[in-house]
């Protein structure tokens, strides 16, 4: 009977009318809806506040007060935190637990086409701060526990969420991590899941193939800096601090790091040059057999994705420089970040910056500490099996692809007090990725609705494993 209900909701899916709502639906996007227009940015916003509103809303739809756990950590008052738990009929079994942050890059109303604390949509698309990363997700947690109590499902697991703050930095705490350790115990699970992986999409919107994060990048920060006597506007030096930086930074443009293949990106290359044809396809068929190919590099750099999955990037995010309107600068810096495949050596990274530059003028400050971030947990059978059936029904045909994600995520936080966590989504995005971080965010309406579906039956399949 479970297999004939499943059936029948993914044929409802299918064939509805384009604006048709599946069940919950309306409550759902109400959910999502709040989440987007609650600034959680680190610079205007407030974590606490949305989890206080989001444990009202899931306490008003029903799930028991005494489930819901709010955290204001003393030395952040804003960056609350909230704990769901909704107890399984197995005390001995592992719990599940849903993952997810709840804050968001900082956004400039004057940059946008739209109010980016407003959730618009338009032409398929959902628009504003955080839809895509990754208040879908947080909305698609808290609602699967709604859905699960009004259903009066009684998994075999206890099922937890935790919706936090401070993964995107910036000043608020971590909110993982604090939970991590101070509320171990609370959080203990046998298995994580949070963002990470999701869904290809073509530049036509087709789906190509589901993926999971098999590992994260490596995080590196550094600081190009120049510093001289500076003098009065009127009277130029020749060595300008902002020009001798912006002249390093040219060159830094054209640093490139070889194309390197691991355990995480290997499968997922090899997986979809059976699926994306073209000279895509075959660019990566040469790649793989002959990593220094760089005819077969240069395709498939046309792709900001790929080329930031093959190897370390860096990049300038920042800038600083001068100290008045009629003088020449005395400092110029730039903040240099870069994304490292999993085991490359920090001091490596550092010194290739170095010799991109190539000025003894420009320090190059940071980089001292070794990456720390734990390696991601291995994808088993027990971890692998449930995703594989669950895409089968919600997106059939599809092949699952292990990937290399090419962003942070609070996985690690986890994954350091014992918890395996792993980053997946069943949220299909376009080549620009909505646009993370960027102006004008956006994923789509289908994505989210039949990504919501995906999860839904995935941590209920999860919920039910010896």
């Amino acid at each position: 009977m479970r297999h004939l209900s499943a059936a029948l909701a993914l044929t409802f899916l299918a064939a509805a009318p384009a604006n048709a709502q599946t069940p919950g639906e309306a409550a759902f996007r109400a959910m999502f809806k709040e989440m987007v227009e609650t600034d959680t940015s680190a610079a205007t916003g407030n974590c606490t506040t949305l989890v206080e509103k989001v444990s009202a809303r899931m306490a008003a739809a029903g799930f028991p007060q005494t489930g819901l756990h709010l955290f204001i950590p003393p030395s952040d008052p804003k960056a609350g935190a909230l704990v769901a738990v909704y107890p399984g009929t197995d005390p001995q079994a592992k719990a599940v637990l849903m993952l997810g942050h709840i804050d968001v890059v900082n956004a400039r109303r004057e940059d946008w086409t739209r109010d980016p604390f407003v959730l618009v949509e338009e032409n398929g698309e959902f628009y504003g701060r955080g839809v895509s990363d990754m208040k879908a997700q947080d909305a698609i947690w808290a609602d699967t526990l709604v859905r699960f109590h009004q259903e009066g499902y009684r998994p075999r697991r206890t099922v937890k969420m935790a919706l936090t703050c401070g993964e995107e930095g910036g000043g608020f705490l971590n909110g993982a991590g604090w939970l991590a350790q101070n509320q171990r115990d609370l959080i203990d699970a046998g298995l994580a899941l949070t963002e990470g992986g999701g869904g290809e999409l073509d530049e036509s919107g087709k789906k190509l193939a589901v993926t999971v994060m098999a590992a994260e990048k490596d995080i590196a920060a550094f600081v190009l800096e120049v510093t001289n006597r500076g003098g009065h506007s009127s009277r130029p030096r020749p060595d300008n601090a902002i020009y001798t930086l912006a002249r390093a930074l040219d060159r830094l443009s054209r640093l490139e790091f070889p194309a390197t293949f691991n355990a995480a990106n290997r499968p997922y290359f090899t997986g979809m040059s059976q699926v994306v044809g073209g000279a895509d396809a075959e660019a990566m068929k040469t790649l793989l057999a002959r990593p220094d190919d760089k005819g077969a590099l240069a395709v498939l750099n046309r792709s900001v994705a790929y080329h930031a999955m093959l190897g370390t990037t860096c990049i300038p995010v920042l800038l600083d420089a001068g100290h008045a309107g009629n003088a020449q600068p005395q400092r110029a810096r730039a903040t240099i970040n870069c994304r490292m495949l999993p085991g490359e050596p920090v001091g490596g990274v550092k010194a290739a910056i170095a010799g991109a530059v190539a000025d003894p003028k420009v320090t190059v400050i940071g980089g001292d500490r070794p990456a720390t971030k734990p390696l991601a947990p291995p994808l088993t059978p027990a971890f692998l099996d449930p995703i594989t059936t669950v895409a089968a029904e919600v997106y059939p045909g599809l092949p699952v692809l292990p990937m290399q994600e090419t962003f942070g995520t609070d996985s690690g936080r986890l994954i350091a007090v014992g918890i395996p966590t792993y980053g997946v989504s069943g949220l299909f995005r376009g080549p620009d990725q909505g646009n993370i971080h960027g102006l004008n965010e956006h994923i789509g309406v289908r994505s989210v609705m039949e990504g919501r579906e995906f999860l839904y039956r995935l941590i209920k399949a999860y919920a039910e494993q010896e």
